[in-house]
């Protein structure tokens, strides 16, 4: 054999030994490159501008530091245009391998910072490059792993990383091999067929190497023949080997490794971004001891599907012998097809019998050792019912009908993380909102023009709206395909009102990778969700639809209705939390309800004729919370206030449980305004207009003894400043600018109530500012259910206003400026005050 001799750093030469010599060498195990220096590059002396070079010079340093004089590395001393020596060293390898004193193995996928010491006291920090690495999926490593008793392990910065003693477990993980394989004990304690697996999951560039890296582990020599084919190579070598069968029954044979691949989808070429999910599920697969079940969880539409996907794919691509099956569980209809179709294909015995349970059959066939590797992959495993429940046909749980072997991993992908507990325990990888970069990606590979994203903030608007949800990206990047139209038109119909939002977040799109009997647009995604909430956990449902009634942000816990008991409330939080659909802010104890899930969950309820109902459930609990007009309350005015101005309370609620509602507005008013007569300044803080959450704060007026405060209150600030005391703003936003004016009960109030209406009706517009109206029905529903002679004033003037001009009374100007905004209608109550008689409306006839 030639040895590579060390003369000074960075030179050595080759020298020619016997084999039967006890020079002490080093060897080096690596993958190759095309830039490998030969035999020939280094007797001429031309391979040092390689990058191979670098290996070659690296295992002589090792050597060096080592002790050891000699070194060999395949690349090189090997003349591989020498047939007879070819030959010699293909049957010498093993034997080669297994009397060096020490096995480098070089892995240039695997990168370390740090020192040796850092490196080896954090291996979590390279574990897993390590586990993905190349070498462990290359013929002629395999016998470089096994037959040497010192390997260790490098990293492509040359930092140690251990050795095969010291990551003996993390080695059995990947490569399935035996802890008394790796440590060296004799061949005949393991069968051919086990030997034989142990290199069916791994690739050579010539095919015939498959079969001849296998010389060395059977313990035979036989003559290479290149061009002779797999096929006929196994041939010769069954008759070389007494026992190495060709029994047809085994399911995994070196005649073919490539095992099932029973998946529905091709792969998703537009999937982006997911790495550091993708990395924590593979880092769970394969790990040994028995079998490994995972669950990939997270909101509906954020792309649990597509990861999995992915996932099977390169599974595929990595074990070549890997049997992959992917069953839908959305329900167990398509459960049971899916299983009896798998059956099928693995031509398993009894599978075409008609009364066959196909559950059963494929449990037992993977929990065989002779199945060898698989992964079973169950998406859309949301419902826990389906899995716990004891079947009908007496067949057992389906959570028992899950196979079991130590070669084999599960993977279920569910919206629900309570279920993903249940089914996988601690083996939860979630699936958080994508990041802008990545989702501007998926955007462009999406689109037909993908030039359309070089308006950044056309982009950035438009993804922001979308939440960045990879569901509702592709769903916008279909309909922007189909109909030729920019960024901006697509936002301005996102602008439009709730029911031409919702039609546009239904269009059907095509999607290769979704299943054809679900529907896939934004806003139907979540129905089944729903479906299963209310089913599984009413209490849950509940307050899904009463926050579908309030603003979607920052909703205290305080504020949602009551349970039966404690317990029964905090397992209602955490059902909304297990299907991402709220996001916790344990510091206030409140809750934000996903904005577009607020919308879906909008027009569940009107499909199921329940959003009147829940409006007006929400009304009641708001004046039931809601506190008195102490300044000392002033914290949660700030926190119920959006809640109370919420159009689906205004616009949809009964009249007078709304007047009722206004009443604690009012006296809230009256508050903030004797605190900053007392004090000079409000008693709570109005947010910038043009906010999201500005515009959606109430002015205050006083709540004296014949509540006539706020009559002149606003006026009179209007009087002094040239426009009105408050402005209620956010006109143009998706959410903001769906307010409508309501006042309360009482003879107390007729004047603002007769006021704004009579002023509507002779100057056909309002005293102040009230956005975004709505339908001349709605106006009239608004202003005309009358409900006495104390609802006489608003409730008639507006719609009396809407019957002779064809609108409301209101006029809906968009918003005022920023100062107008953060005015405040607060006024000193007194019995002399009593300009709000003609309110908002004498200021308008003055100011015009």
């Amino acid at each position: 054999m030639y040895l590579l001799e060390m003369k000074s750093p960075g030179e050595f030469s080759l020298i020619y030994v016997a084999t039967h010599d006890t020079l002490p060498y080093a060897i080096l195990s690596h993958t190759w490159t095309d830039q490998e220096v030969t035999y020939k590059d280094l007797i001429s002396g031309t391979g040092k501008s390689k990058s191979g070079y670098k290996k070659i010079k690296f295992c002589g340093e090792q050597a060096a530091k080592d002790g050891l004089r000699y070194f060999w590395v395949d690349t090189c001393c090997i003349d591989k245009s020498n047939l007879t020596e070819l030959s010699k060293a293909i049957n010498s390898m093993f034997r080669w391998y297994q009397n060096a004193k020490k096995c480098y193995v070089y892995l240039t996928d695997v990168s370390t910072p740090g020192d040796d010491l850092y490196v080896q006291a954090n291996q979590s920090t390279w574990e897993v490059a390590f586990r993905s690495s190349r070498w462990f999926t290359r013929g002629w490593t395999l016998q470089e792993l096994i037959a040497p008793a010192e390997v260790e392990f490098f990293s492509q910065e040359h930092k140690l990383l251990g050795d095969k003693r010291s990551l003996e477990k993390l080695i059995y993980e990947i490569t399935r091999i035996p802890f008394q394989a790796l440590r060296g004990d004799p061949f005949s304690d393991f069968s051919i067929a086990e030997r034989k697996r142990w290199v069916a999951q791994r690739q050579t560039t010539e095919e015939e190497d498959l079969v001849y890296c296998l010389l060395g582990l059977c313990k035979v020599s036989m003559p290479p023949i290149y061009g002779e084919g797999k096929e006929v190579a196994l041939k010769r070598l069954e008759m070389t080997v007494k026992g190495f069968s060709t029994n047809e029954s085994e399911p995994k044979d070196l005649k073919d490794n490539t095992a099932s691949f029973i998946v529905p989808f091709g792969r998703n070429l537009n999937f982006t971004g997911r790495g550091t999910q993708l990395t924590e599920v593979e880092a769970k697969l394969f790990t040994g001891g028995r079998v490994t079940k995972v669950a990939i969880t997270g909101l509906g539409g954020i792309g649990k599907t597509q990861l999995l996907l992915e996932l099977v794919y390169r599974i595929r691509d990595r074990y070549k012998d890997c049997l992959v099956i992917w069953i839908p569980a959305t329900n167990t209809e398509s459960l049971h097809q899916a299983y009896r179709e798998v059956a099928r294909q693995l031509k398993i015995p009894g599978s075409d019998e008609d009364k066959a349970d196909a559950k059963k059959l494929v449990q037992n066939y993977l929990s065989k050792e002779s199945a060898g590797r698989w992964l079973l992959v169950f998406d859309n495993a949301d419902d826990v019912n389906m899995w716990i429940t004891v079947s009908r046909s007496g067949s057992g749980r389906l959570i028992d009908c899950l196979p079991r072997s130590e070669q084999g991993c599960i993977v279920f992908t569910t919206r629900d993380r309570k279920t993903a507990v249940k089914l996988a325990h601690q083996n939860i990888v979630e699936v958080p909102e994508m990041g802008e970069d990545v989702a501007i990606q998926l955007l462009q590979k999406c689109l037909v023009d993908p030039d359309l994203v070089n308006n950044r903030p056309d982009t950035t608007a438009l993804l922001k709206e979308l939440t960045y949800l990879p569901l509702a990206i592709v769903q916008a990047a279909a309909y922007i395909n189909e109909n030729g139209i920019a960024f901006a038109d697509y936002l301005s119909l996102l602008a439009e009102q709730e029911e031409d939002v919702i039609d546009l977040l239904s269009e059907e799109f095509e999607d290769d990778g979704r299943y054809d009997n679900i529907k896939n647009p934004v806003a139907t995604t979540w129905l089944i969700s729903f479906e299963q909430i209310r089913y599984r956990d009413p209490l849950a449902a509940d307050y899904l639809s009463f926050m579908a009634c309030i603003d979607p942000k920052d909703i205290p816990q305080s504020l949602l209705p009551a349970g039966r008991s404690r317990k029964k409330e905090i397992d209602a939080i955490g059902t909304l939390d297990a299907y991402s659909f709220i996001i916790k802010r344990v510091a206030d104890q409140a809750l934000d309800l996903h904005r577009l899930v607020h919308l879906a969950t909008r027009n569940w309820l009107q499909q199921n004729d329940l959003i009147t109902q829940w409006t007006e459930r929400a009304i009641i609990r708001l004046e039931e919370v809601f506190p008195d007009d102490d300044h000392q309350n002033r914290t949660t005015w700030r926190t119920y206030l959006p809640h109370m101005g919420k159009p689906g309370l205004l616009c949809r609620g009964d009249l007078g449980r709304v007047s009722l509602v206004m009443d604690d507005i009012m006296r809230l008013r009256a508050g903030a305004s004797r605190h900053a007569d007392q004090h000079g300044q409000l008693g709570f803080d109005i947010p910038e207009s043009r906010t999201l959450e500005g515009g959606r704060r109430l002015g205050c007026a006083s709540d004296g003894d014949e509540k006539k405060g706020v009559r002149a209150g606003a006026s009179r600030h209007a009087d002094q400043h040239g426009q009105l005391g408050f402005d209620i703003l956010e006109s143009g936003t998706l959410e903001g600018g769906r307010r409508l004016g309501c006042a309360s009960d009482g003879d107390e109030f007729e004047g603002v109530r007769a006021g704004a209406s009579f002023h509507a009706d002779q100057h056909g517009q309002l005293g102040f500012d009230i956005p975004e109206s709505r339908t001349l029905e709605e106006g009239r529903r608004l202003g005309g259910a009358s409900d006495g002679d104390e609802f006489e004033g608003v409730r008639a003037g507006a719609s009396r206003y809407a019957d002779q001009h064809g609108q409301l009374g209101f006029d809906i100007p968009e918003s005022g400026t920023l100062e107008g905004g953060r005015r405040l209608g607060g006024a000193s109550d007194g019995d002399e005050k009593e300009g709000v008689r003609a309110g908002a409306s004498f200021h308008t006839d003055q100011h015009e």
